[in-house]
């Protein structure tokens, strides 16, 4: 019995030993999940810099610890970006947007300096359903107007990076609205000039934000805050044409563009003691804003879109590229304008177009005539004059700056293209002409002299320059070509009669051989004989080279001569060497195999030649 028991006590140890261990395990593993988690979520959880000032506080740049955290967004981006005065509240407005405090929201600072410098936005979105899409609502928070040691270039800046970049653009004002509040809606009315009119039609290239007038008072009573805005926003009168009155009924004028994406919406202040507002609740805070906060966030919700760029939405990398462009387009001038926001854009939409260019270009298997490239290059300028058209930025104007630079760098890949052209056909019909120059040699250097073998080398190397040789510098080659085949006829012609004479001199030697020695025709050989007679003493003395080749009889001669030499079937200087060896080894075989044949058959027994005196003095004697 003890022995069992021991035995029972060993396996239950051993057993919670191991199920200790596996729940040790996955305890560890839960924790660790967790812990990785929430710091994921912690980690995002905060707002991050994405614009900063440059030592001069005049340009921005960019932050870039910040954007690789809004790069992670794959859902399709809209952004409420807040802007106004600095102290006036924008960093404590969109942490009650956000139900975030003051101790993990935006900074928010109660010295008499801006809290916020360059532009923030809150790490972790606000995702919202619209029309049936995740969207990610991204909020920025933007350094305040005219602190102290700015510049107002800085400012507007800041006005014009948060105008083209937000969906919804909260305008914050204190107690009402200024002239100076006016004044800094100059660059949204130049973007609302340039793009908002396209918004309506069948293009939606850059959608300009949405404006919300934001006031926030003491009290409510009195105009409501739309016929506030509405009276800002009447023209002054300016019976002096005042250059400044002239500038700000302008904008007046010109914000009607945008009179149905705006609006107006007040606010009441939160409590009388400003400063300790962060350590307050909503029971804490007047009873009026908080109603009033949640109305507003629903009014905020409501205008909430997702961003449109180039007729689509835009997710965490289209953000921040389309954050960098704007800031160097905006760091380009001393003054930002929306003509530098414009040709920024535009330039991408120029590298566009004439990518589709060279492609299509590309299909020219160069060299090619001039006519074909020209007909080809000016299609193409039209394809991509009109994607240009539906693509670009701004209102469509003559002769601006980025349809110009279109064109330049179209001229400039075309002029590329013709000189690659130009380069490749005088490559190519140079080869092909010292081809020809080439044959025209050989021919010159013919062991039989040929006119219509020449004529057929002429034909031939015509057909070939002809077909393969293309483009601009097909008619320079095709002068020099001719001038080529006329010096070489006219030099072809003159060798010609000479070797042919020479030829028939040899002939009427080797008939007048065969004639005696090798067939015994005498007749052969007397003519032979005449021939060359005639050809050493008459011919030389009545006809000259150059006459000889026009003369009736010559003609005739030449006539027999080309169509022994050279035809369809045969080319007798190709085949002259291999059968004047078939000729002379078929002579030795005939004379071998039937020369003997005609003395009789050689006697079986050696015969004794009888000498003839013998023989006479023995017939005498008979």
């Amino acid at each position: 019995m003890d022995g069992r028991q021991s035995k029972t006590c060993s396996r239950v140890a051993f057993l919670s030993f191991v199920l200790c261990y596996f729940i040790g395990v996955v305890g560890y593993g839960d924790m660790s999940g967790s812990h990785l988690r929430g710091s994921t979520s912690s980690q995002f959880h905060k707002a991050f810099s994405i614009v900063e000032p440059d030592p001069g506080h005049t340009k921005l740049a960019v932050s870039r610890s910040g954007l690789n955290a809004i790069a992670r967004i794959t859902n399709p981006i809209a952004v409420v970006a807040v802007i106004g005065p600095y102290r006036s509240g924008k960093s404590f407005l969109l942490n009650q947007l956000l139900s975030l405090s003051c101790n993990e929201g935006f900074g928010v600072g109660h010295m008499r300096d801006t809290k916020t410098r360059g532009i923030w936005a809150w790490g972790e979105p606000l995702e919202i359903n619209l029309d049936g899409v995740k969207t990610s609502v991204l909020f920025l928070d933007t350094e305040g107007f005219e602190s102290i040691g700015k510049s107002n270039v800085y400012d507007d800046r800041i006005f014009a990076l948060a105008a083209i970049m937000s969906s919804v653009l909260i305008y914050n004002l204190p107690e009402t609205v200024r002239e100076a509040d006016i004044a800094k809606l100059s660059f949204a009315v130049d973007l609302a000039e340039e793009f908002y009119g396209r918004v309506k039609g069948r293009e939606s290239i850059l959608e300009p934000a949405k404006l919300l007038w934001l006031i926030q008072r003491d009290f409510l009573e009195g105009k409501s805050v739309q016929a506030m805005v509405e009276e800002a926003l009447q023209t002054v009168p300016n019976p002096d044409n005042n250059k400044d009155i002239f500038q700000v009924n302008r904008i007046r004028k010109s914000l009607s563009l945008m009179a149905e994406n705006s609006t107006a919406f007040s606010l009441p202040q939160p409590h009388l003691e400003r400063t300790k507002l962060c350590e307050m609740g909503d029971s804490e805070l007047h009873h009026s804003y908080v109603s009033q906060r949640e109305r507003l966030k629903k009014v905020v919700t409501s205008m909430i879109r997702p961003k449109i760029v180039q007729g689509g939405t835009i997710t965490g990398k289209d953000f921040v590229s389309l954050l960098e462009q704007t800031l160097d387009a905006l760091n380009k001038g001393e003054i930002p304008s929306a003509g530098y926001v414009v040709e920024a854009f535009n330039r991408a939409v120029v590298d566009r177009c004439v990518a589709l260019y060279n492609t299509r270009m590309s299909k020219f298997q160069l060299p090619v005539r001039e006519e074909e490239l020209l007909s080809g290059h000016e299609s193409t300028v039209h394809e991509v004059t009109s994607l240009f058209g539906k693509e670009r930025f701004g209102r469509q104007k003559d002769n601006d700056e980025s349809s110009r630079m279109l064109l330049m760098q179209v001229e400039k890949a075309y002029v590329t293209l013709v000189e690659i052209n130009t380069f490749r056909s005088s490559r190519q019909c140079d080869n092909i002409y010292t081809s020809c120059e080439d044959q025209l040699d050989s021919l010159q250097g013919l062991r039989l002299p040929s006119m219509a073998k020449f004529s057929a080398g002429i034909t031939s190397c015509n057909i070939t320059f002809t077909k393969n040789c293309l483009g601009p510098s097909k008619p320079v080659y095709q002068k020099r070509l001719e001038k080529m085949w006329l010096k070489a006829r006219s030099h072809f012609i003159n060798n010609y009669n000479q070797r042919l004479f020479n030829w028939l001199v040899v002939l009427s030697l080797v008939m007048v051989v065969v004639g005696r020695f090798v067939i015994k025709f005498l007749l052969l050989e007397i003519a032979a004989w005449g021939l060359f007679i005639f050809l050493e003493t008459y011919t030389r003395i009545f006809w000259s080279a150059e006459s000889l080749y026009y003369n009736p009889t010559w003609r005739v001669v030449v006539s027999a001569w080309e169509a022994t030499v050279y035809g369809p079937l045969l080319d007798l200087d190709r085949w002259f060497i291999p059968l004047s060896w078939i000729i002379f080894f078929g002579f030795i075989t005939y004379r071998l195999k039937f020369g003997r044949r005609k003395k009789g058959p050689a006697p079986l027994l050696p015969s004794v030649d009888i000498p003839r005196t013998s023989r006479r003095s023995r017939f005498l004697k008979m």
